[in-house]
């Protein structure tokens, strides 16, 4: 069964004053974003969500939640949140950046003003893996909320509040979505806590919501995920595993394989798969990188992940100038397409370098 798309914007006020299923306005609530925020706190495991028009707008939300002078730890060079943290540095947040993997240091960097952590896990693009419960742990001693971006692994590989996080951030672009046609953000709780409760504010104060329509493609997403991502992680892994091996291949960045640094965590927290991302640094440079990317036919090179369709992009080319991305790094996306016809692609592409 598939819900109606409902368009509307106001709500018909019954002769009590009360509003029919509390819905008064489009912006704090639309019934195709209330069914959206009730599946993907089933997915999660978590008893509430938020949703937003960007995973950027989710993440601004959290951090406008806290008060000037709080105190936030976040993973160095995690994706799409430095411009933010840097704006809020100017609003009055301090910002420490560093490496979450590390427990030893988190904990030697928390203040008495520390408020929140966030991590990425895996991260994007260099896939270090953060250790989720021992990370929730430390949060929680210190009096800090516990914020983990699920975006790579998915609530299908990886579920961060059974692991003893506070909140669990998407950008439902990716994966949640899976087929390059939307653009939105979640927060999911575990807890409804009074923090939460001020995320839920700023959501309906600000607006940064995601229209009916888009709510109605992603909920229509969500019920192809499992088999997306089972069948993204499982060629995902054998790819993985072939370059790993390629010798035009320096290193493949991808937690599935035993060398992988991060490999006994990830296994541990992650079920089923460790995802459908990974980073492939050739032998050569950026020149090198993007010849590559050149040749193939099947994988699309374009920006953005975890969509049905196979894509690849040379970070180093469209980040940011001083970005830590290695200039021969390759971000590769499996879609849902022959793992076969994708190891053949690549093997293609790289006999022409």
């Amino acid at each position: 069964m598939v819900d109606a798309i409902s368009l509307s914007t106001i709500f018909e006020r019954h002769p009590s004053g009360d509003y029919p299923e509390a819905l008064s306005y489009s912006r704090p609530s639309n019934p195709n974003r209330n069914h959206l925020e009730a599946a993907l706190a089933h997915l999660e495991g978590g008893v509430a969500a938020a949703t937003f028009s960007s995973g950027s707008a989710a993440t601004n939300a959290v951090l406008q939640a806290l008060k000037p002078g709080d105190h936030v730890i976040a993973t160095k060079g995690f994706y799409g949140t430095r411009t933010l943290l840097t704006l809020f540095e100017q609003w009055g947040l301090k910002v420490t950046l560093m490496d979450t993997t590390d427990l030893a240091a988190v904990e030697a960097a928390i203040r008495p003003e520390t408020r929140l952590i966030w991590a990425e896990t895996p991260t994007n693009p260099m896939m270090l893996v953060t250790d989720i419960r021992g990370l929730s742990e430390l949060a929680r001693q210190h009096k800090a909320i516990s914020v983990f971006d699920n975006t790579l692994a998915s609530p299908m590989l990886q579920r961060p509040l059974e692991l003893g996080a506070d909140l669990v951030m998407h950008s439902t672009t990716k994966f949640l979505g899976g087929h390059s046609d939307i653009l939105g953000g979640a927060i999911i709780a575990r807890e409804n806590s009074d923090f939460f409760q001020r995320v839920r504010h700023i959501q309906a104060a600000a607006g940064a919501v995601p229209s009916p329509f888009e709510c109605w493609l992603l909920l229509r997403g969500i019920r192809t995920l499992a088999i997306r991502v089972k069948t993204q992680a499982a060629s995902a892994q054998k790819i993985a595993e072939y370059l790993s091996s390629h010798p035009k291949v320096e290193k493949i960045l991808y937690s599935g394989l035993k060398t992988h640094p991060g490999h006994d965590i990830a296994a541990r927290q992650m079920h089923g798969g460790f995802g459908g991302l990974m980073s492939v640094l050739v032998k050569g440079d950026d020149k090198t990188a993007l010849a590559i990317t050149s040749h193939l036919k099947l994988i699309t090179r374009a920006t953005s992940l975890g969509a049905v369709e196979s894509t690849i992009d040379h970070r180093y080319s469209v980040e940011p100038q001083g970005t830590p991305t290695p200039k021969n790094l390759l971000r590769l996306s499996v879609g849902i397409e022959h793992v076969d016809d994708l190891i053949g692609d690549l093997e293609q592409a790289l006999s022409h370098v």
